[in-house]
């Protein structure tokens, strides 16, 4: 049993993706090719906003916003500290500050309570300027965006979506990147909407960030290739991968029916066994993952053992929080700082999740479990 089973969609797809592939290569547009226009058009369009701009990863579309914002030493950005460390990474690559918000313990999503709370205490301290929010769609579940933009207003905060896990995730009718000034997110093979390697995706509405996006993402480039007119990055996205994305965007919504198909039918075998997971009114996941928590870390040890000698693969995301890993051992937190992460991450875990598992499959994982 595969945790993510990309061999059953590729055989669903395999004549387009290979009948783009061979003409990619016959016309040997390998970089930037018509079919990367073509893909942005199609996701501007499919998430409701004006403009798509495809990048190299999601890492790096989540860095060149902040670039382009000219974010840098001595602001403050603030993000959750459960979640991958890509999140916290760009900020520190542009020499600002990650400063960590805990997470409401039913979404696992940055709390808008604790957010305000920490904006306050980072202005009465003085020594940091608040600058941006990163709020993260953690496994496919948008953040509660209209608590957030109210904050972000009163503050004057800039908001960057973190939507690498959350594209095609639904918040009040609204689909993910589409809050904030600008959105990012990932096509990483594991996504919801995944491509063959690496690969991301910026949108926003505004006209100038929009041409300030498109010159970082090539070197700074200017109006002649010659010409930087900024320090840039080397951000493109491969047209392979974009051949890729829009075959699976063509199939994409129906592999979301069937993602809460499965999400459903795990919920009714597990609710009396593990706490299964919080989807809030009027929101859709896009189940990145579907993630359980076990009654303690010992308990989940047992149940991860149980299902690997059947033969059932298990994850964590994430064993340990942002603010306990090495790379931020300078920023002086400490274990007992955000009480809710900190739980979650000893009890969490991830069952195989992919629009392909059968009845009898997810059937065969909970009787495991129960």
């Amino acid at each position: 049993m595969q945790f993510i089973d990309l061999k059953r969609q590729y055989a669903r797809i395999e004549n387009e993706i290979q009948s783009g592939f061979r003409k990619i290569c016959e016309n040997a547009q390998f970089i930037m090719g018509s079919d990367i226009y073509r893909l942005e058009e199609m996701l501007a369009n499919y998430v409701g906003r004006k403009y798509c701009l495809s990048c190299s990863s999601g890492t790096d579309a989540l860095l060149i916003p902040l670039m382009a914002w000219g974010v840098g030493q001595g602001d403050a950005v603030f993000t959750t500290p459960f979640t991958f460390i890509a999140t916290s990474e760009v900020v520190v690559l542009t020499g600002a500050t990650p400063v960590f918000v805990d997470i409401d313990k039913k979404t696992f999503n940055i709390s808008p309570t604790e957010l305000e709370n920490v904006i306050v205490q980072t202005l009465n301290e003085g020594k940091l300027i608040p600058k941006a929010i990163i709020p993260v769609d953690l496994f496919g579940l948008t953040a509660d965006y209209d608590e957030i933009v109210r904050i972000a207003q009163k503050y004057n905060l800039l908001i960057l979506e973190d939507a690498a896990q959350g594209f095609g995730g639904v918040y009040k009718g609204k689909r993910a990147c589409s809050f904030g000034q600008v959105a990012a997110t990932s096509f990483f093979p594991a996504k919801p909407l995944g491509c063959y390697g690496d690969g991301g995706a910026i949108f926003t509405d505004d006209d100038n960030l929009f041409e300030i996006f498109k010159s970082i993402r090539i070197h700074g480039q200017g109006s002649d290739k010659y010409d930087n007119i900024r320090t840039g990055i080397n951000g493109r996205l491969d047209t392979l991968q974009a051949i890729v994305i829009m075959e699976k965007l063509k199939i994409f919504d129906d592999e979301l029916e069937k993602r809460n198909y499965v999400a459903k039918k795990y919920n009714e075998l597990l609710k009396d066994k593990l706490v299964v997971p919080f989807v809030p009114e009027n929101c859709l996941s896009s189940w990145a993952q579907y993630s359980v928590l076990a009654e303690s870390a010992w308990h989940r040890s047992e149940l991860q053992q149980k299902l690997k000698e059947n033969d059932i693969p298990t994850a964590i995301y994430y064993p340990i929080p942002l603010h306990l890993q090495t790379a931020y051992k300078e920023l002086g937190y400490k274990y007992g700082d955000f009480p809710a992460s900190e739980e979650i991450s000893s009890r969490i875990f991830s069952l195989p999740m992919h629009p392909y598992l059968t009845d009898e499959e997810i059937e065969f994982i909970c009787s495991k479990i129960n």
